[in-house]
């Protein structure tokens, strides 16, 4: 089991505890988001301890919320009793070394998340920005009521711990032959067209791997192919009450291919999208962080296809330009060109799972 994370509330009546703070969408099903809240019953009497777990997108900052606005909008909420108990979740062995740590004041809890919410994901803010960044996020939530079961209850924020979780995809144990895509395109004063074929060596890459995307020319104009500009973008739509696509490009790079009229080429590129690379683009996605820690660009979200789904969404392509001359004596760019795209899964490798358990104190 991973180390274990605690946070306490300011009156240090409950306290919460997390064996982990990555919980692993399968695609098909979702890890259990399973802890034990600890309860110092005294002076307790009528009051009732409950916990939540909350999926949000958040479109702006806490400072602004002064002004009677929520910057802040649930996905996702699902809210359950631990004190008095009226729930007994399973005892798996990660719950069981839980109570085991915390002793005879610890109270069990677990939620089953559906598989229609996004992954954590945040939207990079620009230089100039502060406060959180807008994005969806995972909260857990332990608090102390004095009403009873009423979600409309003001909490006080010394009555309250929490911890902030994510919800994560990592890329498929068996990866496949990569997609292919090719097009032909004629020119004015041209009877005969330009054939542009592309592929992906496979299907998903990881995060900071070189991308290899493989190009075919056939060039049976009178034109020449001046150039090839291989470029990754990340498309990100945003569903919440409506849905909006923003698409970003990641990556890009110029390559000085020659291919004179009546030839061909069949040559491979590589192209590496890289975070780093990216750090002043205001909006760019990427993977929803803990702490202020590095992350990578955001990862394709994996769906089942039919399911809908809310927040932010994830998807990548490929994209190969072919900058075509007129061939003539002028010499000067036809003003049009030739390209092509492949959708692209970027990801993160599963890791090994860790044994070791240390109590932490969390944020």
């Amino acid at each position: 089991m991973s180390k274990v994370f605690k946070k306490t509330s300011g009156n240090g009546h409950i306290a919460l505890y997390l064996g982990k703070r990555d919980f692993v969408d399968h695609v098909d099903s979702v890890d259990v988001v399973e802890g034990v809240v600890k309860v110092d019953s005294s002076g307790l009497e009528g009051r009732k301890v409950y916990v939540y777990l909350a999926c949000a997108f958040r479109y702006g900052s806490d400072d602004l919320d002064v002004i009677g606005l929520s910057f802040r909008r649930d996905i996702w909420i699902k809210r359950v009793q631990v004190y008095p108990a009226t729930e007994n979740p399973t005892k798996t062995p990660m719950l069981e070394s839980l109570l085991k740590k915390v002793g005879e004041q610890g109270y069990p809890f677990a939620f089953q998340m559906p598989t229609d919410l996004p992954c954590s994901v945040s939207l990079q803010p620009g230089p100039g920005d502060s406060g959180k960044a807008c994005g969806v996020d995972f909260e857990v939530k332990a608090f102390l009521a004095n009403e009873a079961d009423n979600p409309d209850e003001v909490i006080d924020k010394k009555d309250t711990c929490r911890l902030m979780i994510r919800k994560i995809q990592f890329a498929p144990a068996n990866n496949k032959a990569g997609p292919k895509a090719e097009l032909s395109k004629q020119f004015m004063m041209s009877d005969k067209p330009v054939h542009l074929e592309i592929a992906l060596e496979k299907e998903c890459y990881y995060h900071g791997d070189p991308i290899t995307v493989k190009v075919k020319i056939n060039n049976e104009t009178t034109k020449t192919v001046k150039k090839i500009k291989v470029s990754v973008e990340q498309l990100t739509s945003v569903v919440l009450y409506c849905s909006d696509t923003y698409t970003k490009e990641v990556c890009c790079q110029e390559f000085a291919e020659t291919v004179n009229a009546n030839s061909t080429l069949d040559k491979s590129f590589q192209i590496t999208p890289l975070l780093s690379n990216n750090k002043e683009k205001r909006g760019l996605a990427v993977d929803g962080r803990l702490k202020d820690g590095d992350t990578n660009l955001a990862s394709t979200t994996l769906s089942q296809g039919e399911k809908e789904m809310q927040g932010i969404i994830i998807s990548y392509k490929v994209k190969v330009n072919l900058l075509v001359s007129s061939g003539g004596l002028l010499g000067g760019l036809t003003g049009s060109d030739v390209t092509a795209e492949v959708p692209l899964t970027l990801m993160s490798p599963k890791p090994a799972d860790r044994a070791d358990i240390k109590l932490e104190s969390s944020d």
